[in-house]
């Protein structure tokens, strides 16, 4: 008797539904679950401006070694904002911020030398940033920005001279590009190594810098 009641019990508890969060089935993934993270929709842009195309543009550096050679180096983390008009391009205005511990020179000892106390000071300036005061046209294609660079706690105005492109027209928008390149001397800057590195020219005192950006002014939506 008692284990036809056991069995009885027992089948009718397989005959109760089970609660509905052990039953449902478990919902299909989402997509960032599956690994393809959803982007957050991009703000709008101002008047004449353009959006920044980082897979074909870059900010390097470089300086000599020894006053014989060059070391070359890039930043791979950096920003920029760019506001253009091609028919008045005196009207632009550009600014780029750039992270000092992005800094490669493919020599892992280099690089964490140049973010330490000796050079950039990473931690205690993590970033560089050029803001654009004024620019003027110097000839076809050719434009001189002058700005603000600052770099290691320091101020100070610099001018680019600047190669433009003519801008090309697609079914998804405007694209132009642009060469900036700058030579300072890092001492302004107050960057310098002890009297021996500097006697012996480990590093140049001019740093040449080269920014490329490459823009993508988007079709405006229907209607807008």
């Amino acid at each position: 008797m008692i284990h036809r009641v056991v069995r009885t019990t027992a089948l009718a508890a397989l005959l109760v539904p089970l609660p509905a969060a052990l039953t449902a089935q478990n919902p299909p993934p989402t997509q960032a679950q599956a690994g393809v993270q959803a982007q957050a929709p991009l703000p709008p842009l101002p008047p004449n401006g353009w959006r920044i195309d980082r897979a074909h543009s870059g900010v390097t550096f470089r300086v000599r070694h020894l006053g014989i050679s060059w070391v070359n180096g890039v930043f791979n983390d950096w920003t920029a904002e760019l506001v253009y008009d091609p028919a008045h391009p005196e009207n632009a205005s550009v600014t780029a911020r750039i992270q000092v511990t992005s800094i490669s020179t493919s020599n892992e000892r280099r690089d964490n030398d140049l973010r330490s106390g000796r050079f950039f000071a990473a931690d205690s300036f993590p970033e560089l940033s050029f803001t654009s005061r004024s620019v003027q046209r110097a000839g076809e294609g050719r434009l001189r920005i002058t700005g603000d660079l600052t770099m290691h706690g320091v101020t100070r105005p610099v001018t680019l001279d600047v190669e433009a492109s003519a801008v090309q027209s697609g079914q998804r928008g405007r694209r132009v590009a642009f060469t900036a390149t700058v030579t300072v001397d890092r001492k302004e800057w107050g960057m310098t190594f002890s009297p021996l590195a500097e006697g012996i020219r480990t590093a140049g005192d001019e740093v040449r810098i080269t920014i490329d950006l490459e823009a993508v002014q988007p079709v405006a939506p229907a209607g807008s």
